[in-house]
């Protein structure tokens, strides 16, 4: 395939026929035969990281799917490292990628690169993380992240007691005291996740009945470079020490926007001798991404809830994505308004999550052959 008719094609809609695709399905299709062409085809898919759970079964997922429809592959791994991640593309583009899907560690870090690959008529996906800054990025796909900050605040209030299972007001009023923290603050969904997770607990800021305690509300004080576990540690133990006496003053509930986070502030809440599970006083913590031994720790009543993003459907719809590009046509889109990158609005596909706590785990995670119980008793992932 020539990379540099690529992406006219993909932008005209036409001449698919020039590239023997015409027969390609518009969506993965690992057992049709229309898909047999794609051999000629290499997709590079850039993942930022091998250190959490979530991002190894992303690259897996969208690897072992786009082989299943006949692609040839080149999935990297940058280890958090921006520069490392940078030398990916490089080689993926000078090696002769036809498509790149790239979940940025840094979404501003990668302009380069991309001018680079639309330079040789390569369309770049954004895979979860919006690329901003640029207008060589033609597709997004992710889930709602504003929905999904809904969420992790709904399940707080759940989790206090402020909303039932339906979220509804269940009108309780007894006060209660959190402390919040944020994604990396170089990840766009960080952004959206905050605020919609401010946007739902507000009501209860203006009311009284949730106080922030420290006072830390602001999304640039409250962030966490990197989603990283040791860091969020490191700031709820200085919280506990400057705000809660080591632990002596009442704390009923973290909003935390990924499972790592969630470990690292309930190991602090716990050494300050706040309790081992929520039954015996552990505050409510939230979480994300339904990683396997923070699903465990909801079994055993420590962490309260997850939210659920079914990278499997997100793997599928990136896939989708590579395939109408390589047909020569442009990616179905849901939503055209919402991701401005600072330089074009991306059309993008959302995809929709759950909330999960211990009494749904079974029916969410179990039952769609996610996690199998087995897993879930251990903690690890087989």
């Amino acid at each position: 395939m020539r990379r540099n008719v690529l992406r006219a094609v993909a932008t005209t809609g036409a001449f698919a026929l020039a590239f023997g695709l015409a027969a390609c399905a518009s969506s993965p299709a690992p057992e049709s035969e229309g898909n047999a062409e794609a051999t000629d085809i290499t997709v590079g898919v850039a993942m930022p990281t091998e250190t959490s759970e979530r991002w190894i079964a992303d690259g897996d997922a969208v690897k072992s799917q786009l082989e299943e429809a006949g692609y040839d592959v080149d999935l990297q791994f940058a280890n958090d490292d921006i520069p490392r991640q940078q030398q990916q593309l490089d080689q993926m583009i000078t090696n002769g990628a036809d498509i790149l899907i790239v979940a940025s560690i840094d979404g501003t870090a990668l302009a380069t690169q991309l001018e680079n690959a639309a330079s040789k008529g390569i369309p770049v996906i954004a895979y979860d993380r919006l690329i901003n800054g640029t207008e060589d990025v033609d597709f997004y796909v992710t889930f709602d992240n504003y929905t999904v900050g809904v969420q992790q605040a709904q399940s707080l209030l759940r989790g206090l007691g402020f909303l039932d299972e339906n979220n509804e007001d269940t009108g309780a009023t007894d006060p209660k005291a959190i402390e919040l923290f944020a994604g990396s603050p170089d990840d766009n969904n960080t952004k959206f996740f905050y605020q919609g997770a401010i946007d739902t607990l507000q009501p209860y800021f203006d009311d009284g009945r949730i106080t922030v305690t420290s006072g830390q509300i602001d999304m640039d004080t409250v962030s966490t470079l990197r989603w990283d576990q040791a860091t969020a540690q490191k700031r709820m133990e200085d919280l506990l020490t400057s705000t809660y006496d080591g632990g002596s003053k009442p704390l009923d509930g973290v909003l935390a926007p990924y499972d790592g986070i969630s470990r690292g502030i309930i190991t602090a809440l716990e050494n300050a001798g706040y309790g081992s599970t929520i039954e015996d006083g552990l505050p409510i913590v939230s979480g994300q991404d339904a990683e396997i031994a923070s699903v465990k720790m909801i079994a055993d009543g420590v962490q309260y809830a997850t939210i659920f993003k079914d990278t499997r459907k997100l793997a599928t719809q990136a896939v989708a994505a590579a395939d109408s590009f390589a047909k020569g046509e442009e990616p179905e889109a849901n939503d055209t308004e919402t991701y401005d990158n600072g330089v074009k609005v991306v059309p993008s596909y959302l995809l929709e999550s759950d909330i999960v706590v211990a009494d749904n785990i079974a029916p969410l995670l179990v039952d769609s052959g996610y996690w199998t119980e087995e897993e879930i008793a251990a903690g690890v992932a087989d």
